[in-house]
């Protein structure tokens, strides 16, 4: 939301809490001292925002799913070192991060991971990162020692306010499975992971961090709302498999990033043309001079 929704928000809310009968129920009247709290504070920081983050969700904080694409083993090698780079992010920019669900690959690396990342203009900086990055190196899994190339895609999505779009029961299907683990071993004795199918969109939600069903469902039901919010503000509706952490499309010639280990190290972004040699560095989480040079393109 922007700021006068921000500020009509937090006046609604705030007339709400003055009422007498406002703690009567306490778990819903604590849910809404949270927002209003997070609104104040989203409205000091947009006080102070930079030219470059004015998009309506620039404030929000968002969920970043990783999907191994093209490249076997080496692509979940990677996928999880894009993990990695982006925990390692989050903690350099003081922002709280919280895997969701995590599916390890069979030899090394993930199949996928979602997070949620909360923070300050946590989704305007980390929306750039939406897409395919590539990665070249020296495989580690090769006994000749070969050069590979691999890719993974990055799909991030702003957290939605509850009351910014309604999904309706009938258009939703939920399936409750156990959680696993690293090789498939339960992590608990109940069936607490949630599977949501969106059946108009054919969108699929999965969410098993939580002990709690109830829990898990809240979570995968916020994720929906936002790919729901992503899909129906882009100009190419019928790209939906975008919108659905696809590996389909995490090819050659699809990469918004390169990220290249031998014969040297260099990595290029495709679409500011932003490049350091220092690639150990951006794999530890030093983004934001690549981050930053994508979104000053918006202002041109």
């Amino acid at each position: 939301m922007n700021k006068n929704e921000m500020q009509s928000r937090i006046d609604a809310l705030q007339a709400e809490m003055n009422q007498p009968n406002f703690w009567v129920d306490k778990i819903q009247a604590q849910k809404k001292v949270d927002e209003y709290n997070k609104l104040k504070q989203q409205l000091e920081n947009w006080a102070d925002r930079p030219n470059y983050l004015t998009g309506k969700y620039d404030a929000s904080n968002a969920y970043l799913t990783l999907s191994a694409g093209t490249g076997g083993t080496e692509a979940a090698d990677w996928a999880e070192m894009l993990l990695r780079m982006y925990l390692r992010y989050g903690e350099k920019k003081g922002w709280k991060t919280e895997i969701l669900e995590k599916n390890a690959a069979e030899e090394a690396g993930i199949k996928n991971a979602t997070l949620k990342i909360e923070g300050v203009f946590v989704y305007g900086y980390l929306k750039v990162e939406n897409g395919v990055h590539r990665l070249v190196r020296i495989s580690p899994f090769d006994a000749d020692k070969a050069r590979h190339t691999s890719f993974a895609l990055v799909e991030v999505l702003p957290e939605i306010e509850d009351n910014e779009i309604e999904i309706k029961d009938q258009d939703i299907k939920i399936d409750t499975y156990r959680s696993s683990g690293h090789g498939g071993q339960s992590v608990n004795t109940t069936d607490s992971a949630i599977r949501i199918t969106h059946l108009p969109t054919g969108i699929v939600v999965t969410c098993q961090n939580e002990r709690s069903q109830l829990q898990n469902k809240e979570i995968a039901i916020k994720i929906l709302k936002a790919r729901l919010i992503k899909m129906m503000e882009k100009e190419r509706v019928a790209k939906i498999e975008e919108l659905k952490s696809s590996i389909v499309g995490a090819q050659w010639g699809s990469q918004i990033r390169n990220y290249v280990l031998h014969p040297y190290t260099m990595v290029k972004d495709t679409r500011s043309n932003w490049s350091s040699s220092n690639a150990q560095s951006i794999l530890n989480g030093d983004l934001d001079n690549v981050i930053i040079s994508v979104l000053k393109l918006g202002q041109s």
